[in-house]
C-alpha cells in the first residue's frame, strides 16, 4: 500500500499470524492494509488503515507487529510507526512525541487485558497499545477522535489467509 513507506524490495506473502482488527465487513468506510517486509521475503507485521472520512484521510490505523519486527523499534518518546503512518497519510509532516504512558486495565467479557494508552504532543491523535499472547503489539491511532473501551470489542481475528497472495 501506498501509506507504507518501507525500503525494501522484497514483497512479503503474508502474516504467520492472524491479525487483529475490526472486521471489513462491519467498518462502513474504506479500508486499506499494508505488509511490512523483511529482506528474506517474511512479513514483519500488517497494517491496516480505516478511512471513515470520505477519502479526506483516515480515521484510523491499526499495527500488528510481530517480536522481532524492526518497526516496533522506536526509541523512548518517539511515536510508535503507526503514529507515522497516520499523520504521513494525512500529510502531516509533523515531528509527534510521545510525552507520557499510563498503563489502564480493561476487561472483556471475563477476560483482563492491559492497554497502555500514550499521550502525544498532537493532541488530536489518540494512540493505545497493548500486547497480545502470541507476542504481536497491537497499535491503535486515531486522528481526532478518542479510543473508547467499546473498540476493543469490534476487534477480532482476522485470518492470516486474507493477507496472502
Amino acid at each position: 500500500m501506498s501509506f507504507l513507506r518501507r525500503r525494501g524490495a522484497a514483497s512479503p506473502a503474508g502474516p504467520d499470524f492472524d491479525v487483529l482488527a475490526m472486521d471489513p465487513g462491519d467498518w462502513p468506510g474504506v479500508l486499506g492494509a499494508g505488509l511490512l517486509p523483511a529482506p528474506d521475503g517474511s512479513c514483519q507485521g500488517v497494517v491496516l488503515r480505516y478511512d471513515l472520512f470520505g477519502g479526506r484521510g483516515p480515521a484510523m490505523v491499526i499495527g500488528n507487529l510481530p517480536e522481532g519486527s524492526p518497526a516496533r523499534d522506536v526509541p523512548e518518546g518517539e511515536a510508535p510507526f503507526e503514529v507515522g503512518q497516520l499523520l504521513a497519510a494525512l500529510e502531516i509532516d509533523e515531528d509527534v512525541r510521545v510525552t507520557s504512558t499510563e498503563d489502564v486495565p480493561v476487561m472483556l467479557d471475563d477476560n483482563l487485558l492491559i492497554v497502555r494508552r500514550l499521550t502525544c504532543t498532537e493532541q488530536r491523535v489518540s494512540c493505545v497499545q497493548f500486547d497480545r499472547s502470541d507476542g504481536v503489539l497491537v497499535t491503535i491511532a486515531s486522528w481526532d477522535r478518542p479510543i473508547s473501551e467499546d473498540l476493543y470489542r469490534l476487534l477480532k481475528p482476522l485470518p492470516a489467509e486474507m493477507f496472502r497472495r
